[in-house]
């Protein structure tokens, strides 16, 4: 559960003397750049939160909204990579727990610090008289860094993070400075990615940003100065660490002196080539272990790579509202109403197409224009299409739509639990109380009053009606363990104390009624549980309402 943990921060670094273009072949005109990293920002907080300083610079600069992590989707590695020009294998930070003197993998090549060269380390050995500036929330980012090679190195709150950072702008304009906050990552962990309170956080990252431009201003710098914006990674739910778009896609932002006006760049961009930008602006040379390139296509007078693969390419898929809220899939359960079904498409110049019955859009299946109703549960799937023959992955959103009945449902009892690291034998145990529940959920707003401490369990028991014979899939998805029966046999083994992990079995049935059972229990912090199953002529999906039923008969 270490990952869970993982810290936000926001780093800048502030670089001045990028060597003439004529004679490193750089951008001509940049003396000075500001990278700002928001730790956990994705995409989605971008686009969706009150960000209009982060806006106005996408408007009057370049922009890459899919930066791929490196994996992990965590912090350290990530960081890592974007100050040291290269992935884990390279440097060896390969989680959270990395440290100096504890990890398994050593670097391919190590500084006087014993640690891989980061550009900390590269600026100070080519401008010996440099002022470089580390300030961070995180304390665990210093021991990323060669601190020998840092000027002013210092660790405060948020906002003390950015009064000091801004004093030492304006006073010192040093060549190279970090800054770190963690407000959003925070909040991510806190309130889940995509939340209310999550955009808010990144809608704060945004005026800390403005903060920030302007101690570029007053330090008279303004007008030579390029300023990126990116991020370490995303998240899905409450975390991240896994390999999904959500947590292993970022944006970059580039804006000011010699960048591109509303360009949206092309080449594939990776965290690690960060710090390989920083270097050509510099005109340094970068150790030959990097495997960062340039992003050069941002600047002006410098065109996509010659080379560049422009074969298929994924665009941005598009979003079917309800949209997907921490891990719960897009659509939603309706009683007695019919569902809406509204889409909209996320990039530039594209159509949606769509499927109703859980095959894969193609170029041949319905356009969307309008939103539509749905009286049946219904698996939605659509995907974007551009001119250029491009589309993106396909997005899903499952309807499950029933008519309220006495007989349908599940019988859900809750245990309050202590000291549990994996699912107890409930038939030992007392429920501490009892309710009917229209499909397997956890509701928050009923299970929050009960808890005395974060560790419970919940068991739901009914029956499933199978509707033609064959073998089924039945997957759970959960945080942390659950365990499902069919007829009493154990199908679905996803016990243990863990983030959200999917788990599947399968069994062959027959038509009619069979009992299913889910035990779960949550061990300490966020919880989550989905069942979605498939069969002959069933595609994947969330194990509907409307086949849930208290009795056999």
């Amino acid at each position: 559960m270490r990952d869970i943990y993982i810290f936000f921060f926001t780093g800048i670094f502030f670089i001045t003397g990028c060597s003439n273009a004529s004679s490193n072949n750089a951008p001509p005109d940049i003396k000075h750049i500001v990278v700002i990293g928001v730790d956990g920002m994705s995409p989605d907080g971008i686009r969706n939160a009150a960000a209009p300083i982060m806006h106005q610079m996408i408007s009057d600069g370049a922009v890459k909204w899919n930066v791929r992590t490196v994996l992990p989707s965590s912090s350290s590695p990530n960081w890592s990579s974007m100050i040291s020009g290269a992935g884990p294998e390279q440097h060896g930070v390969t989680d959270n727990d990395w440290e100096r003197d504890d990890h398994s993998l050593p670097p391919v090549i190590m500084d006087e610090d014993g640690i891989f060269p980061t550009i900390f380390d590269v600026i100070r050995k080519n401008k010996p008289d440099a002022k470089i500036g580390a300030i961070y929330n995180w304390e665990g980012f210093g021991r990323l860094i060669e601190k020998g090679d840092v000027n002013y190195d210092t660790t405060a709150s948020v906002d003390s993070t950015i009064l000091l950072a801004s004093s030492f702008i304006e006073k010192e304009k040093p060549l190279f400075c970090f800054i770190q906050l963690d407000n959003v990552d925070a909040a991510g962990h806190k309130y889940g990615h995509g939340s209310n309170e999550y955009y808010r956080a990144v809608a704060k990252a945004d005026t800390l940003i403005g903060t920030i431009l302007k101690s570029i201003r007053n330090a008279g710098i303004d007008k030579n100065t390029l300023v990126i914006v990116t991020a370490d990674h995303g998240g899905k739910g409450y975390g991240h660490g896994g390999a999904t778009p959500e947590e292993a896609e970022i944006a970059m932002i580039f804006n000011g002196k010699d960048v591109k006006k509303g360009y949206s760049i092309e080449q594939p961009v990776y965290t690690y080539d960060l710090a390989a930008t920083i270097a050509f602006c510099l005109g340094i040379e970068p150790p030959y272990a990097w495997i960062g390139r340039p992003v050069k296509s941002a600047f002006e007078g410098f065109s996509e790579p010659s080379n560049l693969w422009k074969g298929k390419r994924l665009i941005a898929a598009p979003v079917i509202f309800p949209k997907p809220h921490l891990y719960a899939e897009a659509g939603g359960l309706y009683i007695d109403t019919v569902a809406v079904v509204k889409m909209e498409p996320i990039a530039d110049k594209s159509v949606i197409r769509y499927t109703l019955d859980g095959s894969e859009p193609d170029s041949n299946a319905a356009i969307y224009k309008t939103p539509f109703t749905l009286d049946t549960t219904t698996v939605v799937k659509a995907k974007s299409f551009d001119n250029n023959g491009n589309e993106s992955l396909t997005s899903r959103a499952y309807f499950r739509v029933v008519k309220k009945d006495p007989g349908m449902g599940l019988q859900t009892d809750f245990y309050r639990g202590k000291n549990w690291t994996s699912i107890p034998d409930f038939s030992k145990l007392t429920p501490f109380k009892s309710w009917v529940s229209p499909e397997f959920e956890l509701n928050r707003e009923q299970i929050l009053p009960l808890l005395d401490n974060d560790i419970f369990g919940v068991v739901f028991k009914g029956y499933i009606e199978i509707n033609k014979a064959g073998k089924y899939t039945f997957y759970t998805s959960s945080d942390d363990g659950s365990n499902l029966y069919i007829d009493g046999k154990k199908v679905v083994d996803n016990d243990g104390s863990h983030g959200v992990i999917g788990k599947s079995g399968d069994i062959d049935l027959r038509t009619g009624r069979h009992a299913i059972r889910i035990d779960y229990f949550n061990s300490l912090g966020g919880y989550w549980l989905d069942a979605f199953y498939k069969g002959p002529g069933v595609p994947r999906q969330i194990v509907p309402a409307n086949k849930l039923f208290l009795k056999g008969q």
